[in-house]
């Protein structure tokens, strides 16, 4: 997870503490498997503990070479990142060098590792964004050359590429490129990936955004005017800012994943194992409903598997696992 402010983007990650069986309706819940950190488990023993607990989506931030020999013959839908703005530089350069990335990192995984989504670039900021489009247009080229067209390629984008979020009916492009973005969607049929992070909408501005409200809790009812909608939680608002942010770009059609979203349970304001447990239990609980503007299940990733002792940035950064490194629970969720 990239910083993330009163607009970051989307994820949901799908394990916890008590692990139960996992009903039909949070099988669209994902886990976003970070590895910054000097004391995680193996990649193998990670992906066990996908398939033990019933865990059918992981997100991945670069073509981890362990992570995608145990992903073999899992099943377990893979969201793959390319990985860094500079991988997403060279995509951009030469039809070539996306061929040999599909070469080198896809051809000899698929279909034995089931990867639905290739995302170029997590939350690629000021002019790097230029790279984006070239990139995917490139990378899908290549995965078609190959034979792997069912593959979708996308972009997980930062919340704050939307502007006027707020009522979310005004939710609108806040740059002229993710219009662009969001038509080659429509026209390949993959979704926006997008982070949405509530915490920190709540935390940038506690006078007006209730804890309840953020978390998933009860007791807070909020009309949009402009679309006569009612919203009940904040991740539902900011995720349908998105959707009109897309219909305004005339790309009404392209379908939202939340590849991120989260809350730390330490090391910040607002950041405790209650708060975080609520949020994350809310997330589980609510995605398999949808938005009130998208009604049906919302695929979701949580982020994240594993606290991760070598992010950098605020402390908050450190703290957004469902589980420590030993595995065990940061709290209890059920499912």
């Amino acid at each position: 997870m990239a910083r993330q402010h009163v607009g970051s983007m989307l994820a949901v990650a799908l394990i916890i503490g008590t692990f139960a069986s996992v009903p039909a309706s949070v099988q669209s819940i994902g886990v976003c498997y970070g590895m910054l950190g000097n004391n995680l488990p193996s990649s193998s023993d990670v992906v066990q503990l996908f398939r033990s607990k019933g865990v059918n989506g992981m997100r991945i931030y670069s073509p981890h070479k362990p992570t995608l020999d145990a992903l073999r013959n899992t099943g377990i839908a893979l969201n793959l990142d390319v990985g860094s703005d500079g991988e997403v530089a060279k995509l951009a350069a030469s039809s070539a060098a996306a061929a040999s990335w599909v070469r080198d990192n896809v051809r000899p995984y698929y279909p034995a590792v089931n990867i639905k989504y290739i995302a170029v670039g997590n939350e690629v900021q000021g002019g790097a964004t230029q790279s984006i489009l070239p990139a995917m247009r490139n990378l899908n080229g290549a995965l078609a050359a190959a034979g792997l067209g069912s593959i979708k390629v996308s972009t997980s984008v930062r919340f704050d590429v939307v502007a006027n979020s707020f009522p979310p009916s005004s939710g609108v492009f806040s740059q002229s490129y993710m219009a662009d973005v969001a038509r080659f969607l429509a026209g390949t049929g993959a979704p926006l990936l997008a982070n949405v992070y509530p915490y920190f909408a709540y935390r940038d501005n506690p006078r007006d955004i209730s804890l309840g409200y953020a978390t998933f809790r009860p007791g807070t009812a909020v009309r949009d005017d402009g679309s006569g909608l009612t919203y009940t939680n904040l991740f539902d608002a900011m995720v349908d800012a998105v959707h009109a942010a897309l219909e305004k770009a005339g790309a009404a059609g392209v379908r939202v994943v939340v590849s991120e979203s989260g809350w730390p349970s330490a090391g910040g304001f607002g950041a405790t194992a209650e708060n975080a447990r609520a949020y994350n239990q809310g997330l589980i609980d609510h995605v398999g409903r949808g938005t009130p503007k998208r009604p049906g299940a919302l695929e979701t990733f949580i982020f994240a598997m594993f606290n991760e002792n070598q992010k950098t940035g605020d402390e908050i950064e450190r703290h957004f696992g469902l589980l420590t490194p030993n595995k065990s629970p940061a709290y209890t969720i059920r499912f």
